[in-house]
């Protein structure tokens, strides 16, 4: 069996992915932005646990800061435990955080720390972009490679464990918006997924929900590749409803 991240093609992906993630910081709040990119990347799974975060170099020219400030970002997510800073050859700093177990209690938690204004207004900028990047992708010719990459991010998701379910969710998300090649559209979803991350990692795990979520996904699938903007955006927004229904539900 050929590792998933041994394939050039979803190299490139991941690459993406982080070029999404890891964006430059500005120079006023560096260190608290560095963090929070970090703490994103780690959150939605773009390096997944047990993952090695870009070298320090690299990972200093991407951010556009000094490599003195993204140490001292490191380090922070060090000490919260998020990240195992190894020394040597073979060292880095590697992804400890793994989400919690769902817990219909943690996400009562999570939503009284956001507040209710807060989550609606989160539910509804993803609502908006979300379904705007499929709208927008099933009016592009995808062919080749992006079509497949889209297909093999679906049938990773069917395939996938309940411990990798929201993180291979987050990547199929997320590669719809970034196939479309606006960097501004992939980062407004990552932003987007990252404001209702942990509220998504602690609603309970139903099979007759993600089987349900399953038949959403493929159609939303459907609709980009038959080249439908209108059926694309009608099948997002049907998904991220029912999703925005579920939440509601284990809070009543």
């Amino acid at each position: 069996m050929v590792d998933r991240l041994s394939r050039p093609e979803d190299m490139l992906d991941e690459s993406a992915r982080l070029m999404t993630v890891l964006r430059p910081v500005r120079a006023g709040n560096a260190f608290e932005e560095t963090v929070e990119r970090l703490l994103q990347a780690i959150k939605l799974g773009v390096v997944p646990p047990g993952g090695k975060l870009p070298p320090e170099r690299e990972l200093a020219v991407r951010l556009g800061i000094s490599r003195v400030t993204l140490r001292e970002a490191i380090r922070a997510l060090s000490d919260a435990g998020y990240l195992d800073v190894r020394r040597g050859r073979y060292g880095g700093a590697f992804v400890t955080y793994e989400p919690p177990a769902p817990d219909a209690r943690e996400l009562r938690q999570a939503v009284a720390e956001m507040g209710h204004d807060d989550l609606a207004d989160a539910l509804t900028f993803r609502l908006a972009v979300e379904c705007g990047a499929a709208q927008v992708l099933a009016g592009m010719e995808l062919a080749g490679e992006r079509r497949a990459l889209l297909l093999r991010r679906l049938a990773e998701l069917n395939e996938a464990s309940l411990e990798d379910y929201r993180r291979l969710d987050t990547a199929f998300h997320l590669s719809i918006a970034e196939l479309t090649g606006s960097t501004l559209l992939a980062t407004a979803c990552a932003d987007a997924r990252s404001r209702v991350s942990d509220l998504l990692n602690a609603i309970p795990m139903l099979q007759v929900n993600l089987d349900h979520a399953a038949v959403q996904h493929r159609a939303i699938v459907d609709a980009i590749l038959a080249g439908d903007p209108d059926a694309a955006r009608r099948a997002m927004t049907e998904h991220l409803e029912g999703t925005a229904a579920l939440l509601r539900a284990f809070l009543a």
